[in-house]
Protein backbone atom coordinates (compact mmCIF):
# COMPACT_ATOMS: atom_id res chain seq x y z
CA UNK A 1 0.00 0.00 0.00
CA UNK A 2 1.10 3.28 -0.69
CA UNK A 3 2.35 5.35 2.31
CA UNK A 4 0.81 8.26 1.54
CA UNK A 5 -2.42 6.46 2.49
CA UNK A 6 -1.59 4.68 5.75
CA UNK A 7 -2.97 6.45 8.98
CA UNK A 8 -1.00 8.23 11.22
CA UNK A 9 -1.18 9.15 14.94
CA UNK A 10 0.56 11.70 17.24
CA UNK A 11 -0.91 12.62 20.57
CA UNK A 12 -4.69 12.45 20.12
CA UNK A 13 -4.61 13.79 16.39
CA UNK A 14 -6.00 10.85 14.47
CA UNK A 15 -5.18 10.99 10.09
CA UNK A 16 -6.53 8.79 8.30
CA UNK A 17 -3.77 9.16 5.60
CA UNK A 18 -0.21 11.25 5.57
CA UNK A 19 -1.48 13.84 3.08
CA UNK A 20 -1.57 17.57 4.58
CA UNK A 21 -3.09 20.83 3.20
CA UNK A 22 -0.68 23.40 4.58
CA UNK A 23 -1.78 27.00 5.32
CA UNK A 24 -2.55 29.27 2.42
CA UNK A 25 -3.53 32.93 3.03
CA UNK A 26 -6.60 33.37 0.97
CA UNK A 27 -6.83 37.41 1.18
CA UNK A 28 -10.78 36.68 1.12
CA UNK A 29 -12.11 38.59 3.98
CA UNK A 30 -13.91 41.20 1.98
CA UNK A 31 -15.32 42.91 4.99
CA UNK A 32 -11.99 43.72 6.34
CA UNK A 33 -12.87 42.61 9.83
CA UNK A 34 -11.37 39.11 10.06
CA UNK A 35 -14.18 36.93 9.82
CA UNK A 36 -14.19 34.05 8.01
CA UNK A 37 -16.82 33.97 5.99
CA UNK A 38 -18.63 31.55 3.04
CA UNK A 39 -15.49 31.72 1.16
CA UNK A 40 -13.44 29.97 3.66
CA UNK A 41 -16.04 27.61 4.46
CA UNK A 42 -16.33 25.59 0.79
CA UNK A 43 -12.36 26.26 0.73
CA UNK A 44 -12.08 24.35 3.61
CA UNK A 45 -14.68 21.64 3.30
CA UNK A 46 -14.27 21.40 -0.56
CA UNK A 47 -10.55 19.65 -0.05
CA UNK A 48 -12.33 17.73 3.30
CA UNK A 49 -14.73 16.00 0.51
CA UNK A 50 -11.51 15.35 -1.10
CA UNK A 51 -9.98 13.12 0.99
CA UNK A 52 -7.31 15.23 2.75
CA UNK A 53 -6.25 13.87 5.79
CA UNK A 54 -5.03 16.70 7.62
CA UNK A 55 -6.43 20.46 6.85
CA UNK A 56 -4.32 23.58 8.15
CA UNK A 57 -6.52 26.26 8.21
CA UNK A 58 -4.66 29.99 7.11
CA UNK A 59 -2.01 32.14 8.81
CA UNK A 60 -4.88 33.55 11.42
CA UNK A 61 -4.03 36.49 13.23
CA UNK A 62 -3.83 37.03 17.07
CA UNK A 63 -3.67 40.56 17.02
CA UNK A 64 -5.76 43.01 14.39
CA UNK A 65 -1.65 44.50 13.70
CA UNK A 66 -0.49 40.94 12.95
CA UNK A 67 -3.05 40.45 9.44
CA UNK A 68 -0.43 40.42 6.40
CA UNK A 69 -3.67 42.69 5.11
CA UNK A 70 -6.49 43.15 6.14
CA UNK A 71 -7.86 40.68 3.74
CA UNK A 72 -6.42 37.83 6.31
CA UNK A 73 -8.53 36.04 9.01
CA UNK A 74 -8.54 36.55 12.89
CA UNK A 75 -8.91 34.77 16.13
CA UNK A 76 -8.31 37.50 18.06
CA UNK A 77 -11.25 37.77 19.91
CA UNK A 78 -13.97 35.38 20.81
CA UNK A 79 -16.65 37.02 18.40
CA UNK A 80 -15.01 35.04 15.74
CA UNK A 81 -15.08 31.49 17.66
CA UNK A 82 -18.45 30.26 16.04
CA UNK A 83 -17.38 31.05 12.51
CA UNK A 84 -14.37 29.07 12.72
CA UNK A 85 -16.36 26.27 14.87
CA UNK A 86 -18.96 26.46 11.66
CA UNK A 87 -16.04 25.26 9.31
CA UNK A 88 -14.53 22.83 11.55
CA UNK A 89 -17.74 20.73 12.07
CA UNK A 90 -17.98 21.14 8.48
CA UNK A 91 -14.51 19.29 7.84
CA UNK A 92 -14.78 16.78 10.69
CA UNK A 93 -18.33 15.04 9.08
CA UNK A 94 -16.44 14.06 5.69
CA UNK A 95 -13.38 12.50 8.58
CA UNK A 96 -10.78 15.01 8.05
CA UNK A 97 -8.88 16.55 11.10
CA UNK A 98 -8.13 20.22 10.75
CA UNK A 99 -5.65 22.70 12.45
CA UNK A 100 -5.26 26.53 12.70
CA UNK A 101 -1.81 28.28 12.22
CA UNK A 102 -1.52 31.33 14.70
CA UNK A 103 0.52 33.80 13.81
CA UNK A 104 1.31 37.70 13.51
CA UNK A 105 2.82 39.30 10.36
CA UNK A 106 5.28 41.25 12.01
CA UNK A 107 7.12 44.10 10.13
CA UNK A 108 5.49 41.91 6.93
CA UNK A 109 2.16 43.18 8.12
CA UNK A 110 1.18 45.38 4.80
CA UNK A 111 -2.17 47.67 5.95
CA UNK A 112 -0.67 47.98 9.80
CA UNK A 113 0.02 51.73 10.95
CA UNK A 114 3.03 51.06 11.95
CA UNK A 115 3.86 47.85 11.79
CA UNK A 116 5.88 45.98 14.40
CA UNK A 117 8.67 44.04 14.66
CA UNK A 118 11.54 43.15 17.28
CA UNK A 119 13.75 45.78 16.19
CA UNK A 120 12.78 48.83 13.82
CA UNK A 121 14.45 47.29 11.06
CA UNK A 122 12.06 47.40 7.61
CA UNK A 123 11.68 44.43 5.29
CA UNK A 124 13.26 44.80 2.00
CA UNK A 125 10.48 44.95 -0.59
CA UNK A 126 7.85 47.59 -1.82
CA UNK A 127 5.23 49.14 0.14
CA UNK A 128 6.34 48.13 3.33
CA UNK A 129 6.64 50.76 6.45
CA UNK A 130 9.27 51.40 8.86
CA UNK A 131 8.42 49.05 11.80
CA UNK A 132 7.96 50.17 15.67
CA UNK A 133 10.11 48.52 17.73
CA UNK A 134 8.37 46.85 20.61
CA UNK A 135 8.41 47.49 23.92
CA UNK A 136 9.06 44.76 26.35
CA UNK A 137 6.04 44.98 28.00
CA UNK A 138 4.59 45.10 24.58
CA UNK A 139 6.41 41.51 23.31
CA UNK A 140 4.77 40.12 26.42
CA UNK A 141 1.06 41.26 25.30
CA UNK A 142 1.70 39.66 22.14
CA UNK A 143 2.93 36.16 23.96
CA UNK A 144 -0.37 36.69 26.16
CA UNK A 145 -2.46 36.82 22.75
CA UNK A 146 -1.07 33.76 21.13
CA UNK A 147 -1.84 31.94 24.34
CA UNK A 148 -5.83 33.77 24.35
CA UNK A 149 -5.49 32.57 20.11
CA UNK A 150 -5.18 28.52 20.90
CA UNK A 151 -7.75 28.65 23.61
CA UNK A 152 -10.16 29.91 20.85
CA UNK A 153 -9.07 27.57 18.48
CA UNK A 154 -9.63 24.70 20.91
CA UNK A 155 -13.21 26.57 21.90
CA UNK A 156 -13.76 26.15 18.14
CA UNK A 157 -13.25 22.28 17.88
CA UNK A 158 -9.72 22.29 16.09
CA UNK A 159 -7.92 18.72 16.46
CA UNK A 160 -4.81 20.79 16.30
CA UNK A 161 -3.24 24.30 16.13
CA UNK A 162 0.23 25.56 14.76
CA UNK A 163 2.62 28.19 15.84
CA UNK A 164 3.64 30.47 12.01
CA UNK A 165 8.02 31.11 13.13
CA UNK A 166 8.77 30.81 9.24
CA UNK A 167 8.68 33.13 6.73
CA UNK A 168 9.77 36.08 7.98
CA UNK A 169 6.69 36.99 10.21
CA UNK A 170 6.78 37.73 13.61
CA UNK A 171 8.71 34.78 15.38
CA UNK A 172 10.49 34.79 12.66
CA UNK A 173 11.77 37.49 13.23
CA UNK A 174 12.75 37.69 16.15
CA UNK A 175 14.84 34.40 15.89
CA UNK A 176 17.12 35.48 13.22
CA UNK A 177 20.12 37.98 14.43
CA UNK A 178 19.47 39.74 10.57
CA UNK A 179 16.12 41.56 12.64
CA UNK A 180 16.29 41.18 16.34
CA UNK A 181 18.89 44.00 17.69
CA UNK A 182 17.10 44.62 20.84
CA UNK A 183 19.32 44.58 24.00
CA UNK A 184 16.40 43.02 26.54
CA UNK A 185 16.24 39.59 26.97
CA UNK A 186 14.36 38.91 24.00
CA UNK A 187 17.54 40.08 21.89
CA UNK A 188 20.05 38.35 24.18
CA UNK A 189 18.11 35.25 23.48
CA UNK A 190 16.93 35.14 20.50
CA UNK A 191 14.73 31.69 20.62
CA UNK A 192 13.04 33.19 23.46
CA UNK A 193 10.07 35.10 22.19
CA UNK A 194 9.51 32.08 20.25
CA UNK A 195 9.90 29.90 23.13
CA UNK A 196 7.44 31.55 25.32
CA UNK A 197 4.82 31.83 23.01
CA UNK A 198 5.17 28.03 22.54
CA UNK A 199 4.53 27.72 26.45
CA UNK A 200 1.49 30.32 26.27
CA UNK A 201 0.03 27.71 23.62
CA UNK A 202 0.96 24.59 25.20
CA UNK A 203 -0.57 25.40 28.63
CA UNK A 204 -3.78 27.04 26.87
CA UNK A 205 -4.96 23.78 24.61
CA UNK A 206 -5.36 19.90 26.18
CA UNK A 207 -2.22 17.83 27.38
CA UNK A 208 -2.87 15.52 24.12
CA UNK A 209 -3.72 18.03 21.46
CA UNK A 210 -0.57 18.12 19.30
CA UNK A 211 1.40 21.21 18.52
CA UNK A 212 2.74 22.16 15.51
CA UNK A 213 5.06 24.96 14.71
CA UNK A 214 5.92 25.84 10.98
CA UNK A 215 10.00 26.88 10.49
CA UNK A 216 12.40 27.99 7.56
CA UNK A 217 15.10 25.72 8.31
CA UNK A 218 16.99 27.99 5.94
CA UNK A 219 17.06 31.78 5.02
CA UNK A 220 18.36 32.75 1.52
CA UNK A 221 19.50 36.67 1.95
CA UNK A 222 23.00 37.50 2.38
CA UNK A 223 24.22 36.49 5.82
CA UNK A 224 21.04 34.42 6.55
CA UNK A 225 21.30 31.13 8.64
CA UNK A 226 21.43 27.67 7.03
CA UNK A 227 19.94 24.40 8.76
CA UNK A 228 23.05 23.34 11.11
CA UNK A 229 22.24 27.32 12.56
CA UNK A 230 18.13 26.77 13.73
CA UNK A 231 18.50 23.25 15.25
CA UNK A 232 19.39 24.58 18.55
CA UNK A 233 16.45 26.87 18.18
CA UNK A 234 14.10 24.00 17.11
CA UNK A 235 15.42 22.10 20.03
CA UNK A 236 14.00 24.81 22.32
CA UNK A 237 10.73 24.70 20.68
CA UNK A 238 10.61 21.26 21.04
CA UNK A 239 11.11 21.18 24.65
CA UNK A 240 8.86 23.88 25.27
CA UNK A 241 6.13 21.72 23.76
CA UNK A 242 6.46 21.67 20.04
CA UNK A 243 5.31 17.89 18.87
CA UNK A 244 5.68 18.41 15.35
CA UNK A 245 8.20 20.60 12.96
CA UNK A 246 6.18 21.68 9.74
CA UNK A 247 9.64 22.82 7.61
CA UNK A 248 9.52 25.83 5.20
CA UNK A 249 12.15 27.92 4.39
CA UNK A 250 12.88 31.35 3.57
CA UNK A 251 10.88 34.73 3.60
CA UNK A 252 12.98 36.79 5.35
CA UNK A 253 13.78 38.34 2.19
CA UNK A 254 14.64 39.25 -1.16
CA UNK A 255 16.59 35.75 -1.56
CA UNK A 256 20.61 36.45 -3.06
CA UNK A 257 20.66 35.17 -6.52
CA UNK A 258 21.40 31.35 -6.78
CA UNK A 259 20.84 30.50 -3.49
CA UNK A 260 17.40 29.32 -3.89
CA UNK A 261 16.69 26.29 -6.11
CA UNK A 262 13.07 25.15 -6.51
CA UNK A 263 12.26 22.23 -7.63
CA UNK A 264 10.19 18.87 -6.62
CA UNK A 265 10.79 17.71 -2.88
CA UNK A 266 13.18 21.16 -2.58
CA UNK A 267 13.10 21.06 1.37
CA UNK A 268 12.64 17.49 1.90
CA UNK A 269 16.13 17.19 3.19
CA UNK A 270 16.29 20.10 5.37
CA UNK A 271 12.61 18.08 6.84
CA UNK A 272 14.64 15.06 7.19
CA UNK A 273 17.88 16.35 8.64
CA UNK A 274 15.82 18.08 11.59
CA UNK A 275 13.76 14.84 11.77
CA UNK A 276 17.31 13.11 12.31
CA UNK A 277 18.91 15.49 14.74
CA UNK A 278 16.33 16.38 17.02
CA UNK A 279 14.28 12.88 16.60
CA UNK A 280 10.85 14.35 16.37
CA UNK A 281 8.20 14.24 13.49
CA UNK A 282 7.97 16.82 10.46
CA UNK A 283 6.05 17.57 7.83
CA UNK A 284 7.76 18.26 4.77
CA UNK A 285 6.72 20.77 2.08
CA UNK A 286 7.46 22.40 -1.05
CA UNK A 287 7.16 21.48 -4.74
CA UNK A 288 5.29 18.09 -3.59
CA UNK A 289 2.97 18.27 -6.36
CA UNK A 290 3.20 14.67 -7.92
CA UNK A 291 2.12 11.86 -6.58
CA UNK A 292 5.20 10.02 -6.88
CA UNK A 293 6.87 12.79 -5.28
CA UNK A 294 5.32 12.90 -2.25
CA UNK A 295 5.41 9.26 -2.20
CA UNK A 296 8.99 9.34 -2.29
CA UNK A 297 9.77 11.53 0.10
CA UNK A 298 7.73 9.09 2.69
CA UNK A 299 9.36 6.03 1.25
CA UNK A 300 12.35 8.06 1.47
CA UNK A 301 11.81 8.21 5.54
CA UNK A 302 12.56 12.15 4.99
CA UNK A 303 9.38 13.12 6.40
CA UNK A 304 6.21 11.84 8.61
CA UNK A 305 3.36 13.84 6.63
CA UNK A 306 3.80 15.67 3.46
CA UNK A 307 2.16 18.90 2.43
CA UNK A 308 0.47 19.46 -0.51
CA UNK A 309 -0.44 23.43 -1.43
CA UNK A 310 -0.33 25.03 -4.90
CA UNK A 311 -1.27 21.73 -6.26
CA UNK A 312 -4.24 21.11 -3.89
CA UNK A 313 -5.23 24.78 -5.07
CA UNK A 314 -5.40 23.94 -8.38
CA UNK A 315 -7.25 20.27 -7.26
CA UNK A 316 -9.68 19.90 -4.42
CA UNK A 317 -9.68 16.26 -4.90
CA UNK A 318 -5.74 15.79 -4.85
CA UNK A 319 -5.97 12.89 -2.21
CA UNK A 320 -8.49 10.87 -4.42
CA UNK A 321 -6.62 11.02 -7.85
CA UNK A 322 -3.26 10.44 -5.74
CA UNK A 323 -4.88 7.38 -4.43
CA UNK A 324 -6.64 6.35 -7.78
CA UNK A 325 -2.72 6.86 -9.57
CA UNK A 326 -0.97 4.89 -6.76
CA UNK A 327 -3.39 2.11 -6.51
CA UNK A 328 -4.79 2.80 -2.54
CA UNK A 329 -8.48 2.76 -1.82
CA UNK A 330 -9.68 5.96 -2.94
CA UNK A 331 -11.96 7.99 -0.20
CA UNK A 332 -14.65 9.08 -2.75
CA UNK A 333 -17.77 10.21 -1.29
CA UNK A 334 -20.76 8.38 -1.95
CA UNK A 335 -22.49 10.82 -4.15
CA UNK A 336 -19.59 11.35 -6.34
CA UNK A 337 -18.72 7.28 -6.87
CA UNK A 338 -20.16 7.03 -9.95
CA UNK A 339 -17.80 9.86 -11.60
CA UNK A 340 -14.76 7.45 -10.89
CA UNK A 341 -16.73 4.26 -12.85
CA UNK A 342 -15.70 3.46 -16.18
Amino acid sequence: MAKLFTPYQLKNLNLKNRIVMPPMCQYAVQTGDGMPGEWHNVHYISRAVGGTGLIIAEMTAVHPDGRITNEDTGIWDDRFIPAWRHIVDGVHSYGTAIGIQLGHAGRKAEDANPPVAPSAVRYDGDGYKEPHALTTAEVEELIHAYGEAARRAVEAGFDTVEIHGAHGYLIHQFHSPLVNQREDEYGQDLPLFGERVVQAVRAAVPADMAVIMRVSAREYVEGGYEVEDIVETCRRYRDAGVDLLHVSSGGEGPARKGAMQVGPAYQADMASKLRETLQMPVIAVGMLDEFDDAERVLEDDQADLVAVGRAMLRDPYWAIHAAKALGAEADVPEPYLRGYHK
